[in-house]
């Protein structure tokens, strides 16, 4: 029950700004824990971010478009812009065309190089204007894809800790929780994610065939936002030699944009 508290305490004070007290133990064991935790945050994050992204177009009638760019802002403040920042760092190291140490001295940098600035551009400007799609098309499902994206960003962060994705240097996040979670483990959170967002989807759809539409829509932004997100951790193991923090971090948000990208494609 402790390494489970502890797990939690690290998994919240970690993925968010929320106030939590420290865990009075951080090792490999509480790491890996509150890594198969991670949704968990993303679910909290969702309901911060969704339900009043929802409400303001949906029952105050506030334009789309300015609640997306609230919406959006509002998840980078409630996480301290970590997984932006990881997304930066990782396209400047994947950019500069270096290997092993030498990309990662790239992503240590505290400046931003160009290839992670456009990176991170163009990547929450697409989060913004698939968010506004989402929510003028419906604001009720719209708000529930954010969410949904949102939770599927951190679902990256339990498999990308198993035994298949080591840790490039000693030290930091990366060393404490790479190859930390079974891979066993890892499935399982996976498929309850699925079966528990499967499920709040199916509710919301009603059976009715325009919003089925969204239900496959979010499917395919599923199995699209953690194939965009393999694809750039397998990457990052090819070129840096494994996986640091700040590839846990552009997993994330490689898998948010890609799910609400493809979910805005597809339903609205």
């Amino acid at each position: 029950m402790s390494t489970l508290l502890d797990a939690g305490r690290l998994a919240f004070g970690t993925l968010s700004v929320l106030p939590v007290r420290p865990p009075r133990r951080v090792d490999g064991p509480v790491g890996g824990a509150a890594m198969l935790l991670a949704p968990v945050v993303g679910v909290v994050l969702a309901a911060l971010v969704a339900v009043p992204a929802g409400l303001l177009v949906g029952a105050l009638d506030r334009p789309p478009l300015l609640v997306a760019v609230l919406a959006v802002g509002a998840l980078a403040l409630l996480t301290r812009g970590m997984h932006a920042d990881g997304l930066a760092d990782v396209a400047d190291g994947l950019g500069s065309g270096r290997t092993g140490e030498d990309a990662l001295a790239v992503m240590k940098r505290s400046d931003i190089g160009p290839f992670g600035v456009v990176t991170l551009l163009v990547a929450l400007l697409a989060q913004v204007v698939a968010t506004a799609v989402l929510l003028g098309a419906d604001a009720q499902l719209g708000a529930a894809a954010l969410g949904l994206a949102v939770v599927l960003g951190r679902t990256t962060l339990p498999w990308l800790c198993t035994p298949a994705y080591p840790a490039a240097r000693p030290g930091g996040l990366g060393a404490l929780v790479a190859g930390r979670v079974e891979r066993p483990a890892a499935a399982l959170v996976v498929l309850l994610v699925a079966a528990g967002l499967g499920a709040g989807a199916w509710f919301l759809t009603d059976g009715d065939a325009d919003r089925t539409r969204w239900l496959v829509a979010a499917a395919l932004g599923f199995l699209v936002g953690q194939g965009c997100a393999s694809e750039v951790a397998a990457r990052c193991l090819r070129r840096f030699g494994g996986v640091t923090g700040d590839v846990y971090g552009a997993a994330v948000e490689t898998a948010v944009t890609a799910t609400l990208v493809v979910t805005a494609l597809v339903a609205a």
